[in-house]
């Protein structure tokens, strides 16, 4: 997964089983971070990019089968039930609307990390374009490891702002980003807000440059009033 740190989020409320998946995750190489309710899990994942979630389903805040559904209208990554609830129906529910596992607690540990290691290998394998360093939109073809994007077979010279916006758009395709989102993923600071012409101007700058290569396409769409996502 481009030599990057596999990150893991554990959506999880008790504090000792979420200590405990994560001490089981950071010894298996897994770079693991916690939420201790649905609303928390959501914020994190509109903040960054995972590779995997570790989900309860009774949770404050938002319930896990909320986030599930959340999850499933833009990400793709798996998804893993641990939750005390056994019930057959509720498994089979689970599973038929986007949950890739279903483990129930109390687990075995190694269980637990064989199942995890398994899902992330078939993910992997599954994304060739994360395994590779390479990202493929329409004609757009950006490459991670050189940080370059092609149009037609054009490059693009890009700021380092204008690259980093296009990478996480491209990084999840189906993601509607607000311009929270993309403020404080790619400058790395608090959106207050008076932030919105500079993420404007690099938006627009972008669409310039890839219109000038590829006139015939749209690459970023605008949803007004809420953000921006790679037009389909």
């Amino acid at each position: 997964m481009d030599n990057q740190p596999i990150r893991i989020l554990v959506v999880e409320d008790d504090d000792d089983i979420n200590g405990l998946l994560c001490g089981i995750l950071r010894r298996s190489g897994y770079s693991p971070e916690s939420a201790y309710s649905g609303t928390e899990a959501l914020l994190r994942l509109e903040r960054q990019e995972w590779h995997m979630v570790l989900l309860d389903l009774m949770l404050p805040g938002l319930a896990g089968e909320e986030v599930l559904a959340r999850i499933r209208q833009s990400g793709d990554m798996p998804v893993l039930i641990l939750s005390a609830k056994d019930e057959r129906q509720t498994k089979i529910d689970l599973l038929r609307t986007g949950a890739d596992d279903y483990i129930t607690k109390p687990f075995d540990i190694e269980e637990v990390s064989a199942r995890i290691d398994s899902h992330l290998r078939r993910y992997s394998r599954m994304s060739p374009s994360r395994a590779e360093g390479t990202l493929k939109h329409k004609n757009a073809i950006l490459d991670r490891e050189a940080r370059t994007l092609t149009a037609c077979g054009t490059p693009l010279v890009l700021t380092a702002r204008e690259y980093e916006i296009i990478a996480l758009l491209m990084s999840s395709p189906k993601k509607l980003f607000t311009k929270a989102n993309l403020f404080e993923s790619v400058w790395g600071e608090p959106f207050i807000g008076g932030e919105e012409n500079a993420i404007n101007v690099h938006i627009s700058n972008l669409r310039s440059k890839l219109a000038k290569a590829d006139p015939g396409e749209e690459y970023i769409e605008t949803i007004w009033g809420m953000g921006y996502r790679l037009k389909t």
